[in-house]
This record gives C-alpha cells, sequence and structure tokens, in this order.
C-alpha cells in the first residue's frame, strides 16, 4: 500500500510542476496589442530588425508590406479585425498582434440612403463621390471605374510621341 501512496505523490508532484510551468509562461508572455488603422489608410510602424516575414490572417481587412530598415506599413482595406504575425529567419514568431480596421474618422462624411440604396460623400468643403464600403454596389462600382480610368495607362498610336 505504501508503494501506491508514493506513485500518487510523485504522481502529484508531476502535475503541479507541469501547472507551474504553464502558469509561468502565459503570466510571462506579453498580450498582444491591437492596432487600429482607418479603412483606406496607411498606418507605418518599426518592427525589431530580426523580423524577416510578415503574415496578415485575412487580406481582405488589412494589407502588411515590409520595406527596407524594418519599416512596416499596413494599409486598412475592410472592416474588420485579424492578426499580424512577425517571423523572424528560423520561422519563430516575434510578434503576434491583432489589426481592428474601423470607418474613417472625422465629421466630413456624409451618408445618403435612397431606400435601401446608400451612397458616401466627403464633403471637405464641398461634397464629393467616395467610395466605401458597404455602398449600393451600382454607386461603388461607379466611383471604382471613374477612378480605375483615371489610372489606367494610356495608349499610344502609332506614330504618336508621349
Amino acid at each position: 500500500m505504501p508503494a501506491v501512496f508514493g506513485r500518487r505523490r510523485r504522481l502529484f508532484a508531476v502535475y503541479a510542476g507541469v501547472l507551474g510551468i504553464g502558469a509561468a509562461l502565459f503570466m510571462s508572455s506579453a498580450p498582444a496589442e491591437t492596432l487600429r488603422v482607418a479603412i483606406d489608410k496607411a498606418h507605418i510602424m518599426k518592427m525589431p530588425d530580426r523580423v524577416a516575414t510578415i503574415v496578415i490572417g485575412n487580406p481582405l481587412v488589412a494589407d502588411a508590406s515590409l520595406q527596407p530598415g524594418g519599416i512596416l506599413v499596413i494599409t486598412g482595406k475592410g472592416y474588420g479585425a485579424t492578426n499580424l504575425l512577425a517571423l523572424d529567419r528560423a520561422g519563430k514568431v516575434v510578434m503576434d498582434d491583432t489589426v481592428q480596421v474601423q470607418g474613417a474618422a472625422g465629421g466630413d462624411l456624409v451618408v445618403v440612403y435612397k431606400g435601401v440604396e446608400r451612397e458616401t460623400y466627403s464633403c471637405a468643403p464641398q461634397c464629393e463621390h467616395r467610395m466605401t464600403l458597404g455602398d449600393s454596389a451600382a454607386y461603388f462600382n461607379g466611383i471604382v471605374a471613374q477612378a480605375g480610368s483615371r489610372t489606367l495607362p494610356t495608349q499610344n498610336t502609332p506614330g504618336q510621341q508621349r
């Protein structure tokens, strides 16, 4: 019978040690930070020197680009939250933060509802069309088409100089 109690004590000691180590690891890990970015805006932050790879959990919410010198550019793409992981060259996670993408701040935004149709305008100092997620498809696609036509390269006709 004493052998059974001796095994139980050792087993209890092992369990207590595992729990103690787990608690110490949990307490020593830094809490994940929440980075707030406005939709369609870029945020710049300095990364530790050892960061080699950036991973975004949901690229429909945010986009990230690691630039030379450890500069990270995060752009809000859609509403919501996602995670941002930074890895070193060995693949070890150096940073695990949350990116929260929110609506545009400021009092110059005007939202017009026409029944179920929604249009957004930026009114500073006069109102102009604004591309905003959640606007009616026809309105949004029209604005995207106009903006896209301004960025398409013009084609040269034969014999025409630029």
